[in-house]
């Protein structure tokens, strides 16, 4: 397939995909109600940690940047973290208690109530994700989670779920990155006036 025709038809995908999210009036309740709680969080003092595996992970790191740093205008700095960055936290759980404890380990000794988890997984089975919602439930920490295809047995653990459209995993993060940039800028709005 020439690359003009692969470019042509993963467009569609991409474009295909946020039409079915703008028509999903459910999911799209289900994201207004994730972002006014992460709106809640920050009113309160609280802080944003993210976690995800592979371009997930950089997804983290991504929104988390745009928090602290800044998204479309000028203004103070929001508390986030990506839990992918530490590597010598994650590599101490990874070998004590194993990689699938990376991110519960991290979500039970640095979260509180009046914090938020957003865990990002295109398939929703992702174990370390999985876990990390469970630690949330245990202490009482509100969770979103961004999955894709039916949003796996992560769907279930999470307070809120938004599960992207399309069938691919690279048009799934795409839908993510609208997703969390909106997220951000919704946060920016309501915090920060021009």
């Amino acid at each position: 397939m020439p690359v003009s025709e692969l470019l042509h038809t993963n467009l569609m995908a991409s474009i295909e995909a946020k039409q079915q999210l703008i028509a999903d009036g459910a999911n799209t309740q289900v994201f207004t109600q994730a972002a006014q709680k992460v709106l809640t969080c920050y009113r309160h003092g609280g802080r944003l940690y993210i976690a995800g595996n592979g371009g997930s992970a950089a997804d983290a790191q991504h929104l988390a940047a745009e928090f602290v740093c800044r998204l479309t205008r000028d203004r103070a700095p929001l508390p986030a973290e990506a839990l992918t960055v530490d590597s010598s936290i994650l590599t101490a759980i990874g070998n004590d208690y194993g990689y699938d404890h990376i991110f519960a380990r991290q979500v039970e000794g640095k979260m509180t109530q009046q914090d938020i988890f957003l865990g990002i997984s295109t398939s929703g089975h992702s174990p370390n994700i999985l876990h990390a919602l469970d630690s949330c439930r245990k202490k009482g920490i509100p969770s979103i989670l961004f999955s894709g295809r039916d949003g796996g047995p992560a769907a279930q653990k999470a307070d809120y779920c938004i599960i992207a459209p399309g069938s691919a995993t690279s048009t799934i993060q795409e839908v993510h990155i609208v997703l969390a940039h909106t997220l951000c800028e919704y946060v920016e709005q309501s915090l920060f006036q021009q």
